[in-house]
């Protein structure tokens, strides 16, 4: 059985194909309006799981992922236990889900998630583990606890779930690398052969950005200068060591200053921001409360301004969701207790479109580069180059203009096949939490009318999700 996507346009060629997808049902559909293009990856998630999967798990993260039009994600390691690539020891918060599935660290139960639970998860998913054991900061994970787990170490005979979930990165996201071990993690990088992830930030007190906001709720604020100095310190680290360094959710017109700097003298720094930097500035935590409290926090409009003008001149490398599931239980705590972050997977392409493309900010390839081909890279994955695999593998349409060229996607060898998502880059919704397939409903775009919609994603050339021709 097949999905038929008839005239549908390819993101940056402008040509029109037909689109035939492996299917668990048969349908034809006028596609006129849609667009096909890599699929998205995200190297900035969270899934809690394992140890707290009451807010998200794998599968619901998956899920929310492959709605949003995902078709790769990079965990972070702030599980339960962290992924430090050290042994789970019985009594540990979290250590039940992994050792009752008979694993003995958290890289090994994740890399085995599907076999350990019996599920097919509907994306892929790379693994990052912590900078410093336990991710308590205090000591620097041992290089020989998970080097084997990268790709081209360790046991040659690794198994297909090893080699489909690799550990490709390093970081302590939720929190800047300490002083006391900066150095002996970037050794680590550097031996390993991977980047630094840096969560650009680091402060002892706040809970929202330092201004009249705060001073208007009576709560602690955060100097915007917390991301600057991390952002400094470890440029400079880069400067010193040749290590890639990547910044996660910029939010500042000076920390995007000093990158630009850096980028100009050639050092190996890239950075990310996310939707809600571009969309919301501090004043949404008058109007969306806790739901607008996020690490680093919302920032002034001078602020959110620059960051949409750092997207704009290609400062910022990739945008990433930072999907931070928590329950409303624990959102409704108050500020200063509330816990930080936000969910948004499945309404990232739109928030994204309605700022940058409808306010004529950047075209819509380049928000697709920025979703797709700037996180691939990042993240070392070849992504589709859907001319290529016309080229290669398409045939005339029967009976119809001889240029015009249909894909049977069924037909592409296993060595080939394609990660896409089909997106309607004009169509107007409204973000519903309530219809998410996240377990988290943590988001201040609720009721959001967005423009541009992911409506299926093909994962391996099948079709993973689909909304199209469904109420949703």
């Amino acid at each position: 059985m097949t999905l038929t996507l008839h005239d549908i346009k390819v993101w940056n060629t402008g040509e029109v194909i037909d689109l035939v997808v492996p299917s668990d049902t048969d349908a034809s559909v006028d596609a006129s309006a849609m667009t096909i293009a890599p699929g998205f990856e995200d190297p900035h998630v969270h899934f809690r799981d394992p140890g707290q999967t009451y807010k998200e798990s794998m599968i619901s993260g998956c899920a929310a992922a492959a709605s949003g039009g995902y078709t790769n994600v990079l965990i972070m390691p702030n599980t339960v236990p962290a992924m430090d690539g050290v042994k789970v020891e019985a009594g540990q918060p979290g250590a039940s889900e992994v050792l009752d599935a008979e694993y003995d660290t958290v890289i090994d139960y994740l890399q085995h998630y599907e076999a350990a639970h019996g599920v097919k998860l509907p994306v892929r998913y790379d693994l990052c583990v912590c900078a410093s054991k336990g991710r308590a900061g205090h000591e620097a994970t041992e290089v020989a606890d998970w080097i084997g787990y990268l790709p081209e170490h360790g046991d040659e005979h690794k198994d297909a779930y090893q080699l489909a979930h690799p550990v490709t990165a390093i970081s302590d996201d939720g929190s800047a690398v300490t002083p006391s071990i900066l150095e002996q993690v970037f050794e680590n990088v550097k031996e390993s052969g991977l980047y630094l992830i840096e969560h650009c930030e680091r402060h002892d007190t706040g809970a929202v950005n330092d201004g009249p906001v705060s001073r208007k709720l009576g709560v602690p604020g955060i100097p915007e200068d917390t991301e600057l100095k991390i952002v400094e310190r470890d440029i400079d680290m880069s400067r010193k060591t040749g290590v890639h360094v990547h910044f996660q959710h910029v939010s500042t017109a000076i920390s995007f200053d000093a990158i630009r700097k850096a980028k100009a003298e050639g050092l190996p720094i890239t950075c990310e921001t996310a939707p809600h930097y571009i969309a919301l500035n501090d004043e949404a935590l008058l109007k969306y409360g806790t739901l607008a409290k996020m690490n680093p926090p919302l920032r002034s409009e001078a602020d959110r301004q620059a960051t949409i003008a750092a997207v704009a001149d290609g400062t910022v490398d990739l945008l990433a969701t930072d999907h931070a599931p928590h329950t409303m239980e624990e959102k409704e705590l108050g500020f200063l207790d509330a816990p930080n972050g936000i969910i948004g997977l499945e309404c990232a392409y739109g928030v994204c479109h309605k700022i940058l493309v409808d306010g004529g900010f950047i075209s819509d390839e380049r928000l697709i580069e920025l979703m797709s081909t700037g996180p691939a890279e990042l993240m070392g994955h070849d992504k589709t180059d859907i001319t290529a695999v016309l080229d290669d593998y398409a045939d005339a349409v029967p009976g119809d203009d001889d240029t015009k060229r249909v894909l049977d996607l069924g037909r592409v060898p296993e060595s080939d096949q394609v990660d896409l998502v089909v997106l309607n880059t004009g169509e107007e919704w409204t973000v519903d939490p309530e219809k998410f397939h996240s377990s988290a409903r943590n988001t201040p775009f609720g009721g959001w009318q967005v423009t541009g919609r992911p409506l299926a994603t093909i994962i391996g050339s099948k079709l993973a999700f689909s909304r199209i021709d469904k109420e949703d």
